[in-house]
């Protein structure tokens, strides 16, 4: 076996301190995730969308073959699948797919010496973990889309239904004398910007005044022809993604919608830059 190095997530660093005589399986399986936990963020993953899920899942997989990683081999891998196959009819290829990543990830940290679990585990229990996952037993991404069939994009009539329903609210409130207008004012203007832009949730959330950009070669749009996006979605681990939006002439009426809203609904708010406030 190979002697481990001092890298975050090592066997020897995560275990320092830690009391193995009363349960000595229970505190190295809960050390690997720890360090894997922590290798991770080292790698500036998110807690909340990447770490915690993975943690998740294999606290389930453990569950399910009331094993320890040292002690799993391929046919309790396959086995979970199939399982999932059959309790989750609906079950998409591309979520059985990220599970067996998830754990073949943990496995390649578990196995990899440089962490020096594959030491630890030889000397405490006389077994290490393998890895369970491959080309065999794993589904593989072959399609560019893998998304349910039956999903699909709001036709034109669909999208005009939409936005006549946005704009009725807005006036059925201010018929009945209620408050909420300006509310409902913003949610039209969100919902029309996050449709002419193609944005995500939180690219629109992150817009600011300053986002809103001229496009020297549409000048009749004015301080509407682009939009700046700067929260992109991340990936491995990067910051956010940027890139510009421009607005084009099918989508124009956007300038209009986003005119009003800043002259007559925006100002009524708490001042700050944000476009789309959420309160």
């Amino acid at each position: 076996m190979n002697q481990a190095v001092d890298l975050t997530g090592s066997a020897h660093l995560v275990l320092a301190g830690v009391e193995m005589r009363l349960n000595p399986e229970s505190a190295v399986f809960d050390a690997m995730l720890e360090g894997w936990a922590r290798q991770q963020r080292s790698r500036f993953l998110k807690w909340d969308s990447t770490i915690k899920p993975r943690l998740q899942m294999v606290r389930r997989f453990w569950r399910y073959t009331n094993q320890y990683p040292w002690q799993w081999e391929p046919a309790e891998g396959e086995a979970f699948i199939s399982q999932l196959q059959t309790r989750e009819k609906g079950l998409a290829s591309s979520t059985g797919r990220g599970y067996e990543n998830q754990l073949k990830m943990f496995l390649e940290y578990v196995t990899d010496p440089r962490y020096g679990w594959l030491a630890l585990c030889h000397e405490q229990f006389g077994r290490v973990p393998v890895q369970i996952w491959h080309e065999l037993n794993t589904a593989t991404h072959t399609s560019e889309y893998e998304g349910d069939p039956r999903r699909r994009p709001l036709s034109y009539d669909e999208v005009q239904k939409l936005f006549d329903a946005l704009d009725g609210r807005v006036e059925e409130i201010r018929a009945l004398k209620r408050k909420g207008v300006l509310c409902a004012l913003r949610d039209s203007a969100m919902i029309k910007t996050y449709y002419a832009y193609g944005l995500r949730r939180r690219e629109g959330l992150g817009l600011d005044l300053a986002d809103l950009r001229r496009n020297p070669k549409i000048t009749q749009y004015g301080k509407h022809g682009a939009v700046f996006v700067r929260w992109g979605k991340s990936s491995k681990g990067s910051p956010p993604k940027r890139r510009t939006v421009f607005t084009i002439s099918e989508m124009d009426w956007i300038v209009e919608v986003l005119e009003h809203y800043l002259a007559e609904v925006r100002p009524q708010f708490s001042p700050g830059g944000r476009i789309l406030p959420s309160g």
